[in-house]
């Protein structure tokens, strides 16, 4: 969900080697893009490996494509072990982990309520589904019915339990190209997959990565800009974001967004109209703020609170909006 963007600066005409190297494209059902800094030189290398990295996430995590690894694992019958990469294995393992210290707010096996609700790759609708239909399908959703085998990095699918890393597999995506650009010296860079960011040193003019929090609403111009609601620097942290305003539908003077509370098999109905965390990896942001979101305002502070996370909630009220946020991501703002 978009609701985090990069903010243009100019270069300054004068500005010697290296200088700021700029790549872009799609993937993973969405957009990416990469700023850093470096040598003309680098450009080809570097955009081969992101995408090289890209397509391993989309190849190994996606839902759309039925000979994924996370597809082996949905499709296989029951009391079947499936084995995985490292990378299936440690993004399932975070997302359950996430799962367990949110009391099933955050959950990895929602995807089969998603798509009922027609929010995921099965198709739209205009209205909401059967009570029943939805009972039957909290059945088979519920993260504690996932089974992993660290020794040999396997997964046991119970029967008719799909996992869905559409919340966490972009901020996987982050790291995984952070890691390379590190790895080849590269240590000045802003990531963007989707709407989720990972920015690690400076500008060459010494300048912090900025960044621009969008407020939740249809606000997009005829020409394309957007009216930003914070701008914020990114030198060592990522980015995650989830927002209600981009996939829903209305029926019966109500509004239905496709994020699913996991608990009730419902779409969430708290207000919460886009949630902003901040974290050092982008693994941990991107799913904080699904997970932030399903908890609710009070909920959601009060985690964030107790585990050190920079949050920030925009809420709906009445015609307009409310913000509530976290002491640390306040401090973010006034600096």
């Amino acid at each position: 969900m978009a609701l985090v963007l990069i903010v243009a600066t100019p270069l300054l005409a004068c500005t010697p080697a290296p200088r700021i190297q700029s790549l872009s494209g799609d993937s993973m059902g969405s957009t990416w893009s990469l700023r850093y800094v470096g040598s003309e030189a680098s450009i080809e290398t570097v955009e081969s490996a992101v995408k090289d990295r890209l397509d391993r996430v989309d190849r190994q995590m996606s839902t759309w494509k039925s000979d994924s690894d996370l597809s082996r694992y949905n499709l296989a019958t029951a009391e079947t072990w499936i084995d995985w990469p490292p990378e299936v294995f440690k993004v399932v393992e975070a997302a359950l982990t996430l799962a367990a210290n949110t009391g099933g707010a955050y959950d990895p096996t929602v995807g089969p309520l998603v798509d009922l609700w027609g929010f995921g790759p099965t198709g739209s609708r205009r209205e909401p589904p059967d009570p029943a239909a939805v009972d039957a399908l909290r059945k088979r959703t519920g993260w504690k019915q996932v089974t992993l085998d660290a020794s040999r990095q396997r997964a046991r699918q119970a029967g008719d339990v799909r996992l869905d890393l559409s919340s966490i597999a972009p901020g996987f995506a982050l790291d995984l190209i952070g890691d390379y650009l590190e790895s080849r010296g590269i240590s000045n860079y802003l990531i963007q997959v989707g709407g989720e960011l990972r920015g690690r040193g400076e500008r060459p003019d010494g300048r912090a990565w900025q960044v621009a929090i969008q407020r939740p609403l249809d606000n997009d111009r005829t020409d394309g800009s957007i009216t930003p609601e914070h701008v914020i620097s990114l030198r060592n942290a990522s980015l995650g974001s989830s927002g209600d305003y981009r996939h829903f539908f209305e029926d019966g003077g109500r509004r239905y967004a496709h994020r699913i509370d996991p608990r009730t098999g419902y779409p969430l109905d708290n207000n919460v109209a886009s949630v902003t965390v901040m974290a050092k990896l982008g693994i941990d942001a991107d799913p904080l703020a699904t997970a932030l979101s399903v908890l609710g305002v009070d909920d959601g502070l009060t985690y964030a609170d107790r585990h050190g996370i920079a949050a920030l909630f925009i809420l709906r009220k009445g015609a307009g909006f409310e913000e509530r946020m976290t002491t640390s991501f306040a401090e973010l703002l006034a600096q």
